[in-house]
Formats: structure tokens, C-alpha cells, sequence
């Protein structure tokens, strides 16, 4: 019969485990002396670990024993119960756990192989041998096993066959092997990636993204673009990973932000700014402004541009540049901490020139799409930050509601503006009329599938003009809203 659990487990419950993370990972309890006892994964690591510390838990022997020992507990959350199985083999065989017996019999279970062969593959066997090549495991779920050796194949596109085709196979045009067969890859090229994934494979995923983002920044500075962006792509699969869940957007990020900067104050107040344009026409920018890491919808800003015609982005930005920070809106709004540009070294030039002319000193940068760099006035390098940074995370999302609020106004504008002119073109419609249209059917779509004795009736004109309308309409082929 199963005993309740022992107070000392009560106390390690709830002071430890209400706290756990709500996502997969690892844990390792520990005793008084900090040995590990024992270590688990689990699809829910705050549901597994209370689990053992409930009041009348149903316990075995075996795990009360156990819990009754446990003063400590160490979680390590991963993103999926996959990637969670890989840490907990490497960590029960670099601990032994007393507690742990399921990986005693390495023969029971499947295990990784990366071979010893000029072009490694990652493979899956039953048995070590002393062939010189890496093993990693056993694992003993081989379901998941399997799903993790899928993801890795993605990311590190090694060859899956024994003996080199004549041609690349569907392998290579599902970009998961590079063929080395046909010579597509070098030996050299192709033994980085066999580090990667050995790297991966022991845990050592800060230092290799941090050596991918370098490599990456290295590409970009040499114009090998393509190489830089399977590189990028590489550490967005990789991040995913590593990074279970982001972190909420408080006073951490933003002192973190500061330092990475070297900004003079804390950025509690920032200002973004984009553009949005079709081919020159219906140009518009916004303002958006972050408090504190939160969006302040109260001080977004829409801006008609003005001054510019044709396709001149940096000369858009120097207008929205002088706008905000001149007249009334430099009367109503407070300055920021820093100013972020939607745009890469050519937009923030034109920025910062606009403050210079301005006399405003106030920090600026500018966030590229592309590869998510961080352009400074000061340096003609960008700053790359890990895909894991918060840092990073704050400012996509600070750049990404700037641009999702000036394309939205964008949009607006084109709808309005191509309804107008169609209307318009319409002998004997005016303002009043045109009002009554649309608000009537809603859209122009709707207003030329209507019946002539509809439309006459609705807006109260005549049926020849109602079918002047109609036929005026159809034979602009219009069949939807724009």
C-alpha cells in the first residue's frame, strides 16, 4: 500500500515546486548534501515534480524512500519532451544518479552514432563499438529519440546514405544533405557542420549559437548572403530549442538593453518609426512608443508624408524624423530614450542627420529585417545578439508594431483613395451621393452586382441613372474591394 509523503516533502512542495514552470523539461533532487538522488523529464515539469509531494501521494516503498531524502530540486526547461530527453541522458550519465536505472544496460536501448568516416552520418544503432565514432544515449523512449533525430536532420544537413550515389538524391532537394557526392560541399565545409552537431549533441548550445551568430555576422560582412542566411535560418531552428519560453518584457530586458547599447539612461520611453509606400504613392509613417516595455497606444502617431515624391525612403524618414521632434507634437509629447528605425545603416543615417540638424541628441538605432542586426551611428559594424536574447525580443517586437501600425494606415488609405476614384469618375455623382453608395452597399463590389431597380430605389434616383451607374461600373471589370 502506498505511504503519504513525509513533511519534509510538504515543505520542499510548497516552497519549491508551486513555482515550476508549466513546460517540459528536466529535474534533478538532490540531498542535504547537494548529491543528486535522481533525475526525470517531464511533459509538464510543475504537474511531474508535485506529483511526488502531494499529501497521500500513492508512493512505493521505492519513492518515498526517495522524497523522504530530497531537500533539493533543480529544473532545466526545455522546449519539447524530445529535446528534454536528450538532456536527461547526457545528465544521468554524467551524475548516476542511486535513484535512476532505467539507462544502467546501455544494450537495452537505441543510442546516436555520428560515424567515424571523411562524411559523418548521424545514425541509429544498438551497439558501441570501438570504431572510433561518437555515441550519445541509450534512450530509452525511441519514439521521441526519433522525433529529435528528424529535427536534427533539418538542422544539420549530414548524408543518411552508407555508399555515395552517382547523382544527389530527394535527400538534396529536400534540403536536408548538402551532397557531398557531387561535390556541392567541401570536406572542410562539411566537418563544421559534423561540430555543430557534436556540440548539440553534448549540450553545448550557448557557445554554439553564440559561434553561429558570429560566423553568421562574418558571412554578411562578405556579402555571402546565401551562406548567411542558411546560418540564420540554422540559429532560428536552434533557438527554438534553447529557448523554451521568452521571458516577459520588464525591468529586465530594459537594463539589459541599456548595457548593450551603453545608453546613458535607462530606455524606459521608446519611439519607433516606419515607413510604408506603393511605388512612391500613398506614402505614410508611423510612431509608435513603448513605456516600460509595453505598448502606449495613446501617443501612436500616423504622418502623411508631405514633403517627398516618388520611391525615397531615407528622405521619408528625415521627415518623420523632423516632424515629431519639431512643433507641436515637440510641445506635447516628452522626449524618449531612445529612438529605434524600422531599416538598416542608410535609414538611421538619414535619421540621425534629421536630429543633428535638430541639435537633439537622442540615442538612435536602426533594426534590419534581413538578419536582424543592430545598426549604431557610432560603429560601421552592426551588434548581433543571440536569437535568445530578451534584448532582441524587445526590439522586434518594439519594430514590428511600427510596421504592422504604418502598413494597416497604409492599406486604409489605398482602399479609401481607389473607392474615391472610381466613384468619382461617375458623371453626377457628388460627395453627398457617394456617401450614400458606400453606406449603403459597403463596397464598390457590391454596389455593381446590385439590380437597377435596387439601386434606384435605395438611393432614390432614377432607373436610367441607376443603370448608367451599373454599366459605368462593369465596364471597369469591377468585381471586388479592393
Amino acid at each position: 500500500m502506498a505511504s503519504p509523503i513525509s513533511s519534509t516533502g510538504l515543505k520542499i512542495h510548497k516552497e519549491a515546486v508551486g513555482g515550476l514552470p508549466d513546460q517540459p523539461g528536466v529535474y534533478l533532487f538532490k540531498n542535504a548534501q547537494g548529491h543528486v538522488l535522481y533525475i526525470g523529464k517531464a511533459v509538464s515539469l510543475r504537474k511531474r515534480v508535485s506529483s511526488y509531494f502531494r499529501r497521500n501521494a500513492p508512493l512505493g516503498p521505492r519513492l518515498l524512500q526517495l522524497v523522504q531524502q530530497v531537500t533539493q530540486i533543480e529544473v532545466r526547461p526545455s522546449s519539447s519532451e524530445a529535446e528534454a530527453l536528450l538532456l536527461e541522458v547526457q545528465l544521468i550519465k554524467a551524475h548516476q544518479p542511486r535513484y535512476n536505472v532505467a539507462f544502467r544496460d546501455d544494450k537495452s536501448y537505441p543510442m546516436l552514432k555520428v560515424t567515424h568516416e571523411p562524411f559523418p552520418r548521424l545514425i541509429v544503432t544498438r551497439r558501441k563499438q570501438p570504431d572510433g565514432a561518437w555515441y550519445f544515449g541509450p534512450y530509452p523512449n525511441a519514439s521521441l529519440m526519433h522525433a529529435a533525430v528528424q529535427f536534427m536532420r533539418r538542422v544539420f544537413p549530414l548524408r543518411t546514405c552508407s555508399t555515395f550515389p552517382k547523382s544527389p538524391c530527394l535527400e538534396y532537394h529536400l534540403g536536408q544533405c548538402l551532397a557531398p557526392c557531387a561535390g556541392y560541399i567541401d570536406r572542410s565545409r562539411y566537418q563544421r557542420i559534423v561540430r555543430d552537431l557534436l556540440a548539440f549533441l553534448r549540450a553545448e548550445r550557448g557557445e554554439l549559437l553564440r559561434d553561429l551568430t558570429r560566423r553568421m555576422e562574418q558571412a554578411s560582412r562578405s556579402r555571402r548572403f546565401e551562406e548567411a542566411a542558411r546560418l540564420r535560418d540554422q540559429i532560428q531552428a536552434l533557438s527554438s530549442v534553447v529557448v523554451a519560453k521568452e521571458k516577459s518584457l520588464d525591468a529586465g530586458p530594459l537594463e539589459e538593453l541599456k548595457e548593450a547599447l551603453k545608453l546613458p539612461r535607462l530606455p524606459r520611453r521608446i519611439e519607433a518609426f516606419d515607413v510604408s509606400n506603393l511605388f512612391g504613392t500613398h506614402a505614410v509613417g508611423s510612431m509608435v512608443v513603448f513605456i516600460d516595455g509595453k505598448p502606449h497606444k495613446a501617443h501612436y502617431r500616423h504622418f502623411q508624408i508631405q514633403t517627398v515624391s516618388g520611391i525615397d525612403d531615407y528622405q521619408m524618414m528625415r521627415e518623420l524624423v523632423r516632424r515629431r521632434y519639431s512643433g507641436s507634437l515637440l510641445r506635447s509629447l516628452p522626449f524618449p530614450e531612445l529612438i529605434l528605425i524600422d531599416g538598416g545603416k542608410g535609414h538611421l543615417h538619414a535619421a540621425c542627420e534629421e536630429l543633428s540638424a535638430l541639435s537633439l541628441t537622442i540615442p538612435a538605432i536602426g533594426l534590419a529585417k534581413q538578419l536582424e542586426q543592430i545598426f549604431v551611428p557610432t560603429s560601421d559594424d552592426p551588434i548581433v545578439l543571440l536569437p535568445t536574447s530578451v534584448v532582441l525580443h524587445l526590439l522586434q517586437h518594439v519594430r514590428d508594431e511600427a510596421h504592422r501600425f504604418a502598413i494597416t494606415h497604409h492599406r486604409r488609405l489605398r482602399r479609401h483613395a481607389i473607392r474615391a476614384s472610381v466613384l468619382d469618375a461617375i458623371a453626377g455623382i457628388g460627395p453627398k451621393r457617394k456617401a450614400a453608395l458606400l453606406a449603403e452597399f459597403g463596397s464598390i463590389s457590391r454596389l455593381a452586382q446590385a439590380r437597377p431597380d435596387e439601386l434606384s430605389q435605395k438611393i432614390r434616383i432614377s432607373r436610367q441613372q441607376a443603370e448608367a451607374i451599373l454599366t459605368f461600373l462593369r465596364s471597369r471589370n469591377i468585381q471586388q474591394s479592393p
